[in-house]
């Protein structure tokens, strides 16, 4: 009722904000929840299936994994097999996209190759089970790494059945965030929780070495896809910083109002569109790569955005989620703007 409530509510708000016949419209996002059958736990992890992006899944702390196969109507709970349900990572395979992988907090790594519907933990070679980030090769998806919170980073070749510790040159084991080289996939970058900055590996992950914001910690790592030599990283107390280099040199971006950055998406089509998921002002939002931000919260009830996913096929439609468990789906506002007939 409570949900139901609130998206009554931002209707009657986003009716009454509707510019008048002849206004000129802007490209803000208009947010509206999405959350129709989960429960109200922290939304760590949002993934969409890139084949069928009305196909959706959702990580939680603390109910699992949630999946929606109409573009965020409604969701199911999709946790048989899952014997923990502290979920912090979500990755889909690329080229088969029935396969997912799930990090939990106490549980290892779960894989399900029937689109969630079952989960089996695949932990040979891991020691520990406190699984925060996981991302694939695209180019090889039986490559996978799995970013610990104290062991550091951990490498399969075979789909999972077995990985192998890589921390050859890792001067921090905290690891928060990974992310690889679309082009280029042997190239990595890994985001330290512990103050370690970010490491760089370009052989698949056999040795690291630090390149920059050294004492920050980095929530969050985007790679430019059509420029993956432009990296953003989300840092506590620091906001974005961008590397246009490599990570060889970095610099912070301005103009933010939070400090405090949990996500990153950047638009697939015009890569100079960024969205960031901050825990002060909501979903902050750039068209020039960083250099002006302005909030982008219509119909947001709460700016505590822990987690971002964008549509690769319609850019326009991002889902956010929050730490207390809403998640939210947007839209563009010309998309929602309609004349006022005046009498």
């Amino acid at each position: 009722m409570k949900k139901l409530f609130i998206a009554l509510l931002i209707t009657v708000l986003l009716a009454f904000s509707l510019p008048l016949a002849g206004a000129s419209a802007t490209d803000d996002l208009i947010w509206e929840p999405s959350d129709e059958g989960m429960g109200q736990s922290y939304i760590s992890a949002i993934v969409i299936d890139p084949q069928s992006t009305t196909t959706l899944y959702a990580g939680t702390r603390g109910d699992g994994v949630f999946k929606s196969i109409n573009g965020g109507e409604n969701w199911s709970a999709i946790n048989n097999g899952l014997t923990v349900l502290s979920v912090f990572a979500l990755a889909i395979d690329p080229q088969t996209h029935t396969t997912l992988y799930a990090g939990t907090i106490g549980g290892g790594v779960f894989k399900s190759t029937d689109g969630g519907e079952n989960w089996s933990a695949i932990n040979s070679g891991l020691n520990t089970l406190q699984i925060t980030t996981i991302t694939i090769d695209p180019q090889t998806p039986s490559t996978l790494y799995a970013g610990t919170s104290s062991q550091g980073i951990f490498k399969s070749e075979n789909s999972g059945e077995t990985w192998r510790i890589i921390n050859n040159g890792l001067t921090s084991k905290a690891i928060s965030s990974l992310a690889i080289d679309p082009q280029t996939p042997s190239t990595l970058y890994a985001g330290s929780d512990g103050g370690g900055g970010v490491f760089k590996s370009t052989n698949g992950g056999d040795s690291w070495i630090k390149i920059g914001l050294i004492y920050n910690k980095i929530y969050c790592l985007a790679i430019d896809p059509q420029t993956p030599s432009t990296l953003y990283a989300g840092t506590r107390g620091n906001g974005v910083s961008k590397s246009t280099d490599a990570g060889e040199t970095w610099i912070r971006l301005d103009g933010m109002r939070a400090t405090r950055v949990y996500a990153l998406a950047i638009d697939p089509q015009i890569h100079t569109t960024l969205y960031a998921g901050t825990s002060q002002s909501g979903v902050e939002m750039s068209t020039d790569a960083g250099e002006i931000w302005r909030a982008v919260n219509a119909g947001l009830t709460s700016l505590k955005i822990r987690s971002l996913a964008i549509d690769l096929q319609n850019p326009a439609r991002l889902y956010a989620g929050t730490e207390d468990g809403f998640l939210f789906r947007s839209q563009r506002a010309t998309n929602l703007y309609m004349p006022l007939i005046l009498k």
